[in-house]
């Protein structure tokens, strides 16, 4: 118990978890620390595994959303670099500090004025990614909650953009969470998920102390799985998740 909330998975997630470890103990009789221990990841792992990550086919349009500070210029720019040493074709799609991380990606990017409607930049970097026949498509997004009706209005003006423009591409919405917030993290992922339907999380700044349980909850709640962990502040420094490693991380 001790070890799964000083993780962030919160009381909820822990009591379901525990009281599938007690009647694990005692159908299987178990007595041997060590086997405890193994059961208790299996169980966490399941949970992690229940929402398989999301299949996609190019080309590909992902809108990033998140909360200011979580990390996501970052996680975007680290996405670019992932997806064109995969040999993809990248187009970044506005935001400011993003056009020094789209020359550090090496990849395009479209962008307008700041002050410049969400909507009509994405409208001109989908026509652009058309012309050019961009494998990748990655949207920036406003990084505020403090309007849930304007942020959902922009989301979801967005989304029917892609919808209309691309009919052809695999549409996602990826949100990034910063692994220190902890419990908040749901609230965001909640809010997030009102205005599109969130398919996959980038946990960010897994490279400090931060064990980001929290994703548990958001797993075993909100059946939103996680995509991608940042471990780094270098451009590479973006890997695909993977559960039993996170949960060996947590437990040992």
């Amino acid at each position: 118990e001790y070890i799964l909330l000083s993780a962030d998975v919160g009381a909820t997630t822990t009591e379901r978890i525990l009281d599938e470890l007690h009647d694990v103990v005692d159908e299987k009789l178990l007595r041997d620390r060590a086997d405890v221990k193994d059961e208790l990841k299996r169980i966490m792992v399941d949970i992690l595994d229940e929402n398989p990550k999301p299949e996609y086919e190019y080309p590909l349009v992902i809108m990033v959303s998140g909360v200011n500070g979580v990390g996501k210029t970052t996680a975007m720019g680290k996405l670019a670099k992932k997806f064109k040493k995969d040999g993809k074709s990248v187009l970044l799609v506005a935001a400011d500090q993003l056009t020094v991380w789209a020359e550090r990606a090496g990849v395009r990017i479209v962008k307008q004025a700041e002050g410049a409607d969400p909507g009509s930049v994405v409208f001109d970097a989908l026509a652009s990614a058309k012309a050019k026949k961009d494998d990748v498509i990655l949207i920036d997004t406003a990084g505020r909650l403090h309007n849930k009706k304007n942020l959902m209005d922009e989301l979801g003006k967005i989304s029917r953009i892609v919808a209309r423009e691309m009919p052809e591409a695999t549409y996602l919405n990826y949100i990034v969470l910063d692994a220190t917030t902890g419990q908040n993290a749901l609230s965001q992922v909640d809010v997030f998920n009102e205005a599109v339907d969130i398919d996959g999380i980038i946990l960010t700044k897994l490279d400090g102390t931060a064990k980001g349980g929290v994703v548990l909850a958001i797993a075993g709640d909100l059946e939103v799985p996680v995509v991608y962990i940042g471990v780094g502040e270098g451009i590479d420094d973006l890997e695909d998740f993977d559960s039993e490693a996170f949960i060996d991380a947590i437990v040992d």
